[in-house]
């Protein structure tokens, strides 16, 4: 015990910060993340990548969050002002969605998917940046090509020949700027892609976007989402291996046969006195020698403890992984619609951030922007004083993938109220649907000219799309309700 320990335990205080007995086995390390990721991340992404490939629960998590934080995609709704230049613009960049990615596998919002998985099983991921010639044929000449964070070794540490330092495959200039991303050539676990093994190439940061999820302030590389429950993850996939196994050697035998002792237990067996398996099949009869008794086989059962505790072990990977319970296990029968109302909406709200932080913030705005200045450069887009008003015209809403309503009927009349109280406006609420308002709106008034034209009319009655109607007045609601002198009896002045 050092004299700051020694302290420590004289003055009290903190009962975390003491060495007492129960903490006496709790030795936590003072190193940096940085330090820590650079001894042991490379076997944390591995066997993260092992587990999603072997594990249910494991692949389950990561789809369920690329799913849900990404979906169908997080689209960009520009704000330029002028709406014959904004279609043109979205236009544009909806047909090129489909030519972003190198690889030609799937589109921009692919690969933000495909992003989503790798921050979760990895820590982060690498998008490089591709221009291409006018000549190739593309929209807008400008590809993506995702890399895995094993291409970035963490290895690659010291000084570079112009003097800046390299951090686990990070160039840095003086005053600490990202200036170069030191990338192999090719994956060093690739065994199918032969030469250029280990070598290694420069790439400019202006040409890589790094995606990540910091937990740690100066922390450089990004670490597995799963690393908190690869342990309980893999122990428990054994625990389940280990009681199938006994469930199936038990289940193979169905009987036993007793036999009484021999005369001469010294005495070798032959051939045909040696004990053999016999088979049975359903209504046979079997016939014993004097003596034999049969056993049926009773496998020992999973016993009552092995439900309650594979799901308290489930509930604990689920709060490391920050995954809900019946997302992870597909289990919908636990947990009533109220706790799980509120499980999911605090699913969605640690989401909505990561959208916003990390994917938006990330990957969908420097892509929107590189793709802006090579459409004007290359003359795909047309827009005049772009060089002035780059970023005026740059600015974007970033609308991710609606959620779906737990009670649609519920959370529509509520935001209808909403809406008609002047708490949100209607563009708003289209809004967080994923679509844009203005775009809408035409669609709706396409559609009414089209019915008006062909005689039809899918409305319901009294749905404030019929159009505008007269509003009653006080007065007219009074002289409504005021009877009719031919319908009322006399008084007694008319009789007589």
């Amino acid at each position: 015990m050092n004299w700051r320990q020694r302290v420590g335990a004289f003055i009290g205080g903190f009962d975390a910060g003491q060495h007492h007995r129960r903490l006496r086995g709790f030795q936590a390390t003072r190193a940096h993340v940085n330090a820590l990721i650079a001894a042991s991340g490379p076997d944390i992404t591995a066997r993260a990548r092992w587990l999603v490939r072997n594990n249910g629960y494991a692949v389950n998590a990561v789809e369920s969050w690329a799913a849900n934080t990404v979906g169908d995609g997080i689209k960009p709704i520009s704000k330029i002002a002028d709406a014959t230049r904004k279609e043109e613009l979205q236009r544009l960049w909806l047909a090129w969605t489909d030519e972003a990615d190198a690889e030609g596998l799937t589109d921009f919002y692919g690969l933000q998917r495909r992003a989503a998985r790798e921050v979760f099983i990895a820590g982060e991921v690498f998008v490089r940046i591709r221009p291409r010639r006018v000549e190739d044929g593309l929209t807008v000449p400008l590809q993506l090509q995702m890399l895995p964070s094993e291409m970035l070794p963490l290895h690659e540490t010291g000084v570079a020949q112009n003097g800046n330092a390299i951090r686990q495959g990070i160039e840095f200039d003086r005053i600490g700027r990202r200036v170069a991303y030191h990338f192999l050539r090719r994956h060093p676990g690739d065994s199918t892609d032969p030469g250029l093994s280990g070598e290694i190439v420069r790439v400019p940061a202006s040409e890589i976007i790094h995606v990540i999820d910091p937990v740690e302030g100066g922390q450089l590389r990004g670490v597995s989402k799963l690393a908190p429950a690869i342990v309980k993850l893999f122990l428990l996939d054994q625990y389940d291996d280990a009681e199938l196994d006994r469930k199936k050697v038990a289940a193979m035998y169905a009987m036993f046969v007793t036999s009484p002792a021999p005369e001469n237990p010294l005495a070798p067996l032959d051939d045909e006195e040696m004990p053999t398996g016999v088979e049975i099949s359903p209504g046979q009869i079997v016939r014993l020698d004097p003596g034999e008794d049969v056993t049926v086989g009773q496998p020992a059962d999973s016993g009552a403890t092995y439900e309650p505790f594979q799901y308290r072990t489930l509930l604990q990977i689920s709060a490391a992984l920050g995954i809900p319970y019946p997302y992870l296990a597909n289990d919908m029968v636990k947990g009533s619609f109220s706790n799980s109302r509120l499980a999911l909406i605090e699913f969605r709200r640690r989401v909505s951030a990561w959208q916003h932080s990390v994917m938006v913030y990330q990957l969908c705005r420097p892509v929107y922007a590189r793709w802006m200045d090579a459409a004007v450069l290359s003359s795909a887009l047309t827009l005049p004083g772009y060089e002035a008003n780059r970023v005026q015209l740059l600015t974007a809403d970033w609308l991710p993938t609606k959620w779906d309503w737990v009670d649609p009927l519920k959370d529509a009349n509520a935001e209808i109220a909403q809406i008609e109280a002047g708490l949100k406006s209607r563009s708003q609420a289209i809004a967080e649907r994923g679509y844009d308002a203005e775009q809408v709106d035409r669609e709706i008034a396409a559609e009414r000219d089209r019915e008006r034209s062909l005689g039809l009319d899918f409305r319901r009655p009294g749905s404030p799309a019929q159009g505008v109607q007269a509003v009653p007045t006080a007065e007219d609601i009074v002289e409504t309700e005021k009877p009719d002198s031919q319908d009322r009896p006399p008084t007694a002045a008319e009789e007589a």
